[in-house]
């Protein structure tokens, strides 16, 4: 029996770099950076004051304003991303199967904002008047559930919580569910808004973030020498995934084929990578098993690039493990230098990147990398600061998460 093709048909994001695949994609093109002081909160007695905030966003502008006030932030952007790659895609529910289109959208940490919201209501007024609200808004579910119930959708409806591959694996998951026959559809990606006064302090004393308050928009620089530590960043990315001839079918726009999926474990650390990434490493190859596309047809790389010191390195030997020296044939970059780390939500907007990548044949670059660090290997291509144009073939996008998840998905040209 042959392998069901799965197609992407449909994109939609929110992030600090605008509300659209488009402008997201021109901004990483352009080696802009959505990195600016933080203004909704003060951040006057913290070490980090800056990160990739989303400022202006409505839901209004999307949805009933009635039902967005059920939602937490990072459900709200999922749901606005989803109404847009819904819209893109051509979509219309009235003529589907229902029950054949399902829902997979992972978070790595869900309603934060709603927890402290409703704590110091608790604190201040009391438990009787916490709100009726708190559960449904806080679960890292909801954003799955609510897109799921706004199109009303009676197909699979999960969410997947693996810290910053959550959305990777979701869409891993999405294109399982699709080649299996279990579905003909799947709205799939990931949302975080954990960018709160709780989030941002537990990132402080982990000492993972980029101290760059001086120069907010150079301070997210993977592989740079002076990198110190990640920028963090909120948002989403929805994407709609279909069954090959069930788009064609229908005419729909088809901007890339996914390919595999590979996604292990490193059995190592709960927040350091294995320093020889090989979990990373594992994870690419299974992939490229599962896509049956041989390592030297890969032209680009999007690297999980996260401006940390460890994971840097990590990913840089395991690109080196699993391709030899076609690592240094191909081009490497991380939208992060532009985006910041949007957590749970990284892996489905830089597919989405990647996906554009792929459809307009413009290579991104690394915003803010002025000297490669040696670590990383000075040889390897990691696009330094302006695209460029170059045909893409076939593709990969990495994501590695915290508790030493990993996730490689392929792409590739239809």
């Amino acid at each position: 029996m042959s392998k069901r093709r799965v197609v992407i048909t449909g994109l939609g994001c929110i992030t600090a770099l605008g509300e659209s695949p488009e402008k997201m994609y021109e901004g990483v093109c352009a080696g802009s950076s959505g990195i600016s002081p933080i203004e909704s909160f003060d951040t006057s007695e913290f070490t980090v004051k800056f990160g990739g905030e989303v400022k202006g966003f409505d839901i209004k502008n999307y949805i009933d304003h009635r039902q967005g006030k059920r939602m937490d932030r990072f459900t709200q952007m999922a749901m606005a991303s989803a109404t847009q790659a819904v819209k893109d895609s051509g979509l219309d529910f009235g003529n589907e199967d229902r029950e054949r289109v399902g829902v997979m959208v992972g978070s790595g940490i869900g309603g934060l904002q709603e927890i402290e919201d409703q704590h110091q209501r608790l604190l201040s007024k009391g438990p009787k008047k916490v709100s009726p609200f708190t559960v449904p808004k806080l679960m890292g579910n909801a954003a799955s559930g609510c897109i799921s119930i706004h199109y009303n959708l009676g197909g699979p409806n999960l969410c997947i919580v693996t810290a910053c591959a959550s959305a990777s694996h979701a869409m891993g998951e999405a294109y399982y569910n699709i080649i299996t026959g279990r579905s003909d559809c799947m709205i799939t990606g990931g949302s975080e808004a954990a960018l709160t006064p709780v989030g941002l302090a537990s990132f402080c004393s982990l000492k993972s973030l980029s101290t760059r308050n001086d120069s907010p928009k150079t301070a997210s620089r993977p592989f740079d020498e002076t990198r110190d530590g990640f920028v963090f960043s909120e948002g989403a990315g929805i994407l709609v995934f279909e069954e090959y001839e069930h788009a064609k079918k229908r005419g729909a726009n088809i901007y890339c084929e996914f390919l595999g999926y590979g996604a292990t474990g490193d059995g190592y650390h709960i927040t350091a990578p294995i320093p020889d990434g090989s979990g990373a490493g594992r994870a690419m190859k299974i992939a490229l098993k599962d896509a049956q596309v041989d390592p030297e047809k890969i032209d680009y790389v999007n690297a999980h690039g996260t401006s940390t010191e460890l994971n840097d390195i990590a990913e840089s030997i395991a690109l080196k493990d699993v391709f030899g020296d076609h690592a240094y044939k191909f081009a490497v970059s991380s939208s992060k230098g532009s985006l910041g780390h949007l957590l749970g939500a990284s892996g489905a907007v830089e597919l989405i990147a990647t996906s554009l990548a792929i459809k307009n044949s413009v290579i991104m670059p690394t915003a803010n990398l002025e000297k490669v660090d040696a670590m990383c290997d000075t040889k390897i291509d990691y696009v330094p600061k302006e695209a460029r144009d170059g045909r893409i073939n076939f593709a990969i996008s990495n994501s590695l998460g915290f508790g030493g998840h990993n996730c490689c998905l392929v792409v590739g040209k239809v």
